[in-house]
């Protein structure tokens, strides 16, 4: 009986490691996306500008100069330059508005930037071009066989800027139309 203890209680231990075992990477697992979706769960309130910088592929939510918020996103294929062209696959520089929101966008939802301005629309004049347009910031391709994170890693876009479809949920309670963005080289 006194063996039967020891040996019982040894199997306790080994089951209770063992458990322990297989339930840490999935409790990590359950963190890191807790960590990854708790911009979505905290509500930042309105933002008065979004600032995109296309050399580092990030986004900026910002009210009274402050950084409330920062995503990773993804742009045209041919992301360096200033659109000057329809169908160049370039994301527009310069100071726009995001104009009005689109609920039946192919891409989740998209908040549409003001591109062309009239300096736009006079430089492609000038060229004899047509400037383009329909550029916004939008959500992923229901389509896509890609994840959305693994999407993000890549420029996929005609000349919009896209993502994640949570940070698009954030964005589109955070801003109202009318809110200024800055996209910078």
């Amino acid at each position: 009986m006194s063996c039967y203890f020891p040996m019982r209680l040894f199997f306790s231990v080994a089951i209770l490691i063992f458990f322990a075992g297989i339930s840490l990477p999935v409790s990590a697992v359950s963190s890191m996306q807790n960590s990854l979706s708790s911009s979505t769960l905290v509500n930042i309130g309105k933002i008065d500008l979004v600032v995109v910088t296309k050399s580092t592929s990030s986004m900026a939510l910002m009210r009274n100069g402050k950084v409330l918020r920062r995503y990773h996103i993804a742009l045209g294929d041919r992301p360096r330059g200033h659109k000057t062209q329809e169908g160049d696959q370039r994301t527009p520089e310069g100071r726009y508005t995001l104009d009005y929101k689109k609920f039946d966008s192919a891409y989740y939802r998209a908040i549409h930037i003001s591109y062309p301005n009239e300096e736009d629309r006079l430089r492609a004049s000038a060229l004899g071009i047509q400037p383009g347009g329909q550029i916004m910031i939008h959500g992923q391709n229901p389509r896509s066989s890609l994840s959305a994170e693994e999407a993000q890693k890549y420029n996929w876009t005609d000349g919009c800027i896209a993502i994640t479809n949570p940070q698009m949920d954030e964005l589109w309670r955070a801003i109202d139309e009318g809110t200024p963005i800055e996209i910078l080289p």
